[in-house]
């Protein structure tokens, strides 16, 4: 009997090939599109969940309470590690973690190349599962001088990872660090990313700030024992630094809480303290995209298969007077569902298998199919089974039940069988749950194109374009070598401006309490963000300024501040004439000064975040710096060079590496970019897809009408009419859709631009748009089929009477 239904439904397939072909390509892409989104979904679900004591690993964080907000992150003291492996028995390991990235150069004989990297604990190795080539996890970072390469930095100096076991490697030609550790390279599902560590306290004594309690900045990482109570540690450590930090009183209060190490990644945002999403909010949304694109292929094939029912229904007819059962009816168009749905999968696979390379390259990602593992197989198997099961249910259903004294009592093979209202509105109903996917992805898309572009478009209050960044390092470091190199760039053709600042403009993160003016309520602890720069930076960055910037005819700038409009307006200074504070007295860290200048605010972080309150002081040291360079329009290539040049000359020891401004502001957009692109494509699919459902449903009803369409023609009905006729009921539906979308994508994507401090009004034209769009999609699909029944020869469709 199976081999029986097998055949039947080969036929029928092959009988109908361009239904067969349209059923085929529609589950086609909702599969093949539904199994990309997934196989991202677990790349990003696994990211830091390979180590063995994942369940015991837990980042350190901190809330901070000050002047009236709660503010939430992963910055901790510098000595707290320790601190905490002495203090709490629970605590098995513990290990700071430097959160910024550190690019070196390492030199070892005349092999000179740059490297990024890390410092961390000497526990790292015991608490996290990275596999050494070389050395031991208690003995990679056990001392001062203590190195650990990746296997692609060992290579490249020393061949291999044995070889460069015990070999010294110079860091910017200062230092001399001892190979005790080479690990594996790095995984992709890693959030932490590196080329070398170096041991933590070389990191604590460089940075003699990150000795005091008072000072926040590095991670801290910890395994606890697993029979540790995690709720009662958390308990403990909420209070713990009031009797390390002189700082906390009534104006002012720190506390620490832990999160488990593998959400680090998904859930990175806090609002008032408390975690508010990250990520895992994009994991969630194309989840739902996958469900949805799957059920919109789903609803086509139902739609198609209902389409093609009448053909079927003198099929049913006679099978149930021949003894067949509702169920093994049922059976049967289940299974030819599957059958569909299986070579769908074929056909899905090639095409995940095609766009596997280009996908990965959008989403930086290093994607591949797991077809040696069983779970992969398996999965396929669970996403065909459901898909056929939902897609040939109602067909399957609906024809079963149909009663053989109802579809064999037309006499001719032209007779058409009516079908109730109930299966009509189903049918309906279906297509504006299409169209309604079909408009919140369309409205979507246009949101976050529309946000994405302002943000890497808007005027920052500085200008990024034609500003390089080149780190200062090396012999430039001295004073006087940092000076020639400013100097004799300012010589050259093509570069305008030279400053230098401690972090880039996007990522000044720095922060301090220590800052005091007359009239400050002592009982009021103020964060300001804070930098240090060096002479010309407004110039270099063409920021507008109130008062002047530090200049080196003014001896005392050194213990002088700039602030921007957000601190002025914190600290609030009144002026005689309401103008800015410009020579106020303001103290930071106990160096009493005064205002020299007021900047214009400009955005020094995501625009996802509001302007807060910055200060710079002038850099007395020039080390730990990043030059700042402004060249001309035009002249961006000539400008390379010439800094090249100089940077050979005054610099040799040290490989020349520059970084463009615009670039650097993308990366702080790069999910959001990756999202939008995303959209893109997946809105074009689901209205694709959604319009070979409407293709089917058109079919269907102009196939019932035909009779109708004939009597009309010869009464004297003109193309127009009856393709006018033809469309209105489906443009209701389309109609509804927007209708019902509407609301519901400006309360999605409302939610969205709330992650947002600086962000565009949802405007109305948009959802104008998407609807004219939807309308005009469905009107060329719809038209085809009704205009192929206006043009149809009425004798045909009337001689049966």
């Amino acid at each position: 009997m199976l081999r029986n239904y097998f055949k039947i439904a080969w036929r029928n397939m092959v009988r109908n090939k361009a239904f067969s072909a349209i059923n085929i390509l529609g589950l086609a892409l909702g599969m093949g599109c539904s199994l990309l989104i997934f196989l991202w979904i677990q790349d990003e679900l696994g990211v830091d969940n390979y180590h063995a004591n994942g369940p015991h690993l837990y980042r350190v964080m901190q809330r901070q309470f000050s002047d009236g907000k709660i503010d939430a992150g992963n910055y901790t003291p510098g000595i707290l590690a320790d601190e905490l492996k002495k203090q709490f028995p629970e605590v098995i390991y513990a290990a700071g973690y430097t959160g910024w990235e550190a690019q070196m150069t390492l030199t070892v004989g005349d092999k000179i190349n740059k490297q990024s990297g890390h410092w961390a604990g000497a526990d790292w190795f015991k608490m996290f599962s990275i596999p050494l080539l070389a050395g031991t996890p208690a003995t990679a970072l056990n001392s001062p001088t203590s190195i650990a390469i990746s296997r692609k930095v060992a290579e490249f100096y020393f061949g291999n990872p044995v070889a460069a076991l015990g070999k010294s490697i110079r860091i910017d030609n200062k230092n001399d660090y001892q190979v005790m550790g080479v690990f594996e390279n790095m995984p992709q599902n890693s959030s932490d990313k590196y080329d070398f560590l170096i041991n933590w306290q070389d990191c604590v004594t460089r940075n003699p700030w990150m000795k005091e309690w008072g000072n926040n900045g590095p991670h801290t990482r910890i395994m606890l024992r697993p029979d540790a109570n995690v709720s009662n540690l958390d308990a403990k450590l909420k209070p713990f630094l009031r009797k390390y930090n002189k700082d906390i009183g009534k104006s002012f209060d720190a506390q620490l809480f832990l999160q488990p190490y593998p959400d680090g990644y998904l859930y990175s945002n806090f609002k008032n303290g408390q975690q508010d999403g990250g990520r895992i909010e994009y994991v969630r949304l194309f989840g739902i995209v996958a469900v949805f694109l799957l059920l919109i292929a789903c609803i086509n094939f139902m739609n198609l298969a209902t389409a093609r029912s009448v053909k079927r229904a003198r099929e049913v007819g006679i099978r149930k007077v021949m003894g067949a059962v509702r169920s093994l009816l049922a059976g049967q168009f289940i299974g030819e569902a599957l059958l569909f749905t299986g070579l769908a999968l074929l056909f899905a696979l090639l095409l995940v298998f095609s766009l596997l390379p280009a996908f990965n390259s959008l989403t930086g990602k290093q994607i591949n199919l797991q077809t040696t593992q069983a779970s992969f197989w398996i999965i396929l198997l669970g996403m065909t089974l459901l898909t056929g099961l939902i897609a040939g249910s109602y067909p399957a259903l609906f024809l079963s039940s149909l009663e053989p004294v109802r579809v064999l009592k037309g006499a001719g093979p032209s007779s058409r069988l009516q079908f109730g209202a109930g299966a009509r509105l189903l049918r309906q109903g279906l297509v504006v749950f299409q169209f309604v996917l079909s408009m919140l992805l369309i409205v979507g898309t246009i949101i976050v194109y529309r946000q994405i572009n302002y943000v890497q478009t808007t005027n920052l209050g500085y200008e990024r374009e034609n500003l390089i960044y080149v780190p200062v390092e090396g012999e430039l470091g001295a004073q006087a070598n940092y000076k020639t190199f400013k100097d004799e760039l300012l010589r050259q053709p093509g570069i305008l401006a030279v400053s230098s600042m401690q972090e880039a403009p996007t990522n000044i993160g720095s922060s301090t309490g220590g800052i005091t003016w007359p009239g400050k309520d002592p009982n009021v602890n103020i964060e300001m963000t804070q930098t240090a720069v060096g002479y010309d930076l407004l110039k270099t960055l063409k920021v507008k300024l109130a008062g002047r910037d530090f200049s080196p005819e003014f001896s005392t700038d050194t213990s002088n501040y700039l602030i921007n409009e957000a601190a002025a307006k914190r600290i609030g200074y009144k002026t005689r004439n309401g103008g800015p504070p410009v020579g106020q007295p303001i103290t930071m860290w106990g160096k009493p000064g005064k205002i020299i200048g007021v900047m214009e605010n400009f955005h020094f972080q995501s625009l996802h975040i509001p302007i807060a309150p910055l200060i710079m002081r002038l850099a007395t040291e020039p080390g730990w710096q990043t030059f700042m360079i402004r060249t001309q329009p035009g002249q961006t290539k000539q400008a390379l060079a010439s800094i090249e040049s100089v940077w050979k000359q005054l610099n040799p020891k040290f490989p020349f590496a520059y970084r463009f401004a615009d670039d650097e502001y993308q990366k702080l957009y790069k999910s959001e970019s990756v999202v939008a692109s995303l959209a893109n494509y997946f809105a074009f699919l689901a209205i694709f897809i959604s319009c070979l459902g409407l293709f089917g449903l058109s079919a269907f009803t102009a196939e019932q009408r035909t009779k109708e369409i004939g009597v009309r023609k010869v009464l004297g009905a003109s193309v127009g009419g009856i393709v006018g006729l033809l469309s209105k009921d489906f443009l209701k539906l389309v109609l509804l859709a927007i209708a019902i979308a509407s609301p519901l994508v400006w309360y999605a994507m409302n939610q969205w631009l709330q992650g947002f401090a600086y962000k565009l009004d949802i405007e109305w034209w948009i959802f104008a748009l998407a609807g004219v769009l939807a309308i005009a999609i469905a009107l060329l699909t719809i038209s085809f089929q009704s205009v192929k029944a206006a043009l149809m020869n009425p004798v045909k469709s009337l001689r049966s009477e």
